[in-house]
């Protein structure tokens, strides 16, 4: 089985993956990690150097890669993942996986992303909480269709232990 989570920069995919993972006793894989170990290349390296088009074709590829590799998984993808090439059909048309929204709201989601926006190219240069909001609105409009169609959504504004508890029981 893989659990796969979706959602938008800073809704806590890495973080609730790492804790699910440990809870189920499966292993931990998140798909941006995965491609720069595979490409010996940062994320940010990969769209400098070769852009979008190759990240996204990459990406593709080795989320094939993973969801292809035997035993029980919990996957955190990128935020953009869904909603790019084949994504999405690739995970909904699988039996063997279940996907989970970590649908975090646009003020806690703005509010995360500011105070850490130093770590994040995509958004390093926002420079006020307003246009954080706006930036991140905008991107969750053009998401959320994709992200809405995982199986199981939870509310990700609460901590890491709820929302792995939440999930939890959804699973049973």
């Amino acid at each position: 089985m893989k659990i796969v989570l979706l959602g938008y920069m800073a809704s806590g995919k890495s973080v609730i993956g790492e804790k699910l993972a440990e809870a189920l006793n499966f292993m931990y894989q998140d798909l941006d990690d995965y491609i720069e170990i595979k490409e010996n290349s940062s994320i940010k390296e990969i769209f400098a150097v070769k852009g979008e088009i190759y990240f996204r074709k990459i990406e593709y590829q080795y989320l094939n890669q993973i969801l292809s590799k035997k035993g029980n998984c919990v996957l955190s993808l990128g935020g953009g993942t869904p909603s790019y090439t084949n994504n999405l059909a690739l995970l909904l048309d699988n039996e063997n996986i279940i996907t989970i929204y970590l649908k975090a709201s646009l003020n806690e989601l703005a509010k995360r992303l500011f105070s850490e926006k130093a770590d994040r190219p995509l958004i390093s240069h926002i420079e006020t909480k307003e246009l954080m909001l706006e930036f991140v609105g905008k991107h969750l409009f053009e998401r959320s269709h994709f992200y809405n169609q995982s199986q199981i959504c939870v509310n990700a504004d609460t901590s890491p232990k709820e929302v792995v508890e939440t999930i939890l029981m959804q699973l049973i």
